[in-house]
């Protein structure tokens, strides 16, 4: 049911800031050509890149949600972290680009007469207004979901492996940033006559989005390439392994992030010598019953009886988490 009610708040989190960025960039383009400010036109850039992103997050909800097949057989769930990508490249390639081409061209150029700068102020207030309705919906969503995970809204949002929302909030704060450097922008050349001020503003907004972009591309790059589920979840089914009777020790123990919500378990552990062929296969049975219903999020577990003594699987527990992480997977104080 927790689960549902994300996808259903993700989704509406997505449409509202659909809906205001396409009205603020149509707003922000006439105010543009209106006024002949470059920080307007680089702001329009920046609601075009926004739209076109909440469009691309509207396709990873949809793609990411499709069932298992027999091509997918572990689901569709990194859909939702390659459209994501593709959504930050896409800030970067027409906003960013296009606001710092602006920019500099305006700061270049020769100075120009700022007109109807009252049109630009109006349309910065409207915008600053709709822009403030998407971001509170995005941060009321983050703290929903970092209180129903015991966690700080920040802290969520360093580690939640669900893209639309981190997308959709970062996108909105740099929104508002840039809103307000596009003001700074108008303002001061109108004070002072020299457009230098407002091509100073679009390259500000420019750098603004190629550091928004770089740090949501990184993240969706490192969930696609196959992050291991966040460190409490880890810890939790080592314990819940460790606890079963029939289990002498969890041996290796890996996790890798399918989708939201969904995460993939591969366990090694040392069975109890006291148990035959059909003992094992009846606790594996159960223990992937009990790990399903204690943990949803886990969509396939595979369970590997091996020794503890097997020195090639130590080696690799070795080499992937190091002397302190083998000792605290085995339960061990490093």
């Amino acid at each position: 049911m927790a689960r549902d009610a994300a996808g259903g708040d993700s989704t509406f989190t997505v449409l509202v800031a659909t809906g205001a960025n396409a009205t603020i960039a149509v707003l922000k383009f006439v105010a543009g050509m209106f006024t002949g400010s470059a920080a307007m036109f680089a702001e329009a850039g920046h609601s075009v890149a926004d739209t076109a992103t909440e469009l691309l997050l509207l396709t990873a909800l949809r793609r990411s949600t499709r069932r298992p097949d027999r091509r997918h057989p572990f689901g569709y769930g990194k859909a939702r972290f390659f459209w994501a990508l593709i959504a930050a490249v896409s800030i970067f390639v027409s906003g960013a680009v296009f606001a710092i081409i602006e920019g500099v061209r305006t700061i270049l150029g020769e100075d120009s007469e700022q007109t109807l700068a009252w049109v630009a102020y109006a349309v910065l207030a409207v915008s600053f207004v709709l822009e403030g309705i998407s971001w509170l919906q995005a941060v009321r969503q983050v703290r929903e979901a970092a209180r129903r995970d015991s966690t700080t809204p920040m802290a969520w949002l360093r580690s939640t492996d669900d893209p639309t929302v981190r997308s959709v909030f970062f996108e909105d704060s740099a929104a508002l940033v840039g809103l307000l450097l596009a003001f700074g922008g108008v303002g001061l050349h109108q004070l002072t006559g020299s457009s230098f001020w407002d091509g100073l503003a679009s390259l500000l907004v420019g750098l603004l989005l190629t550091g928004v972009a770089y740090l949501l591309g990184r993240t969706n790059a490192g969930l696609l390439i196959g992050r291991q589920a966040d460190r409490r979840t880890v810890l939790a089914l080592r314990d819940a392994l460790a606890d079963r009777a029939e289990v002498e020790q969890v041996v290796d123990l890996l996790t890798m992030t399918l989708g939201t919500d969904e995460v993939l378990l591969c366990a090694r552990v040392d069975f109890a010598d006291t148990l035959d062929a059909a003992g094992v296969e009846r606790a594996c049975v159960e223990i992937d019953a009990e790990l399903h219903d204690r943990f949803p999020d886990l969509r396939e577990i595979f369970l590997e009886p091996v020794p503890r003594t097997d020195p090639v699987v130590r080696q690799r527990v070795l080499e992937r988490y190091g002397p302190a992480g083998a000792d605290r997977l085995r339960g061990e104080q490093p």
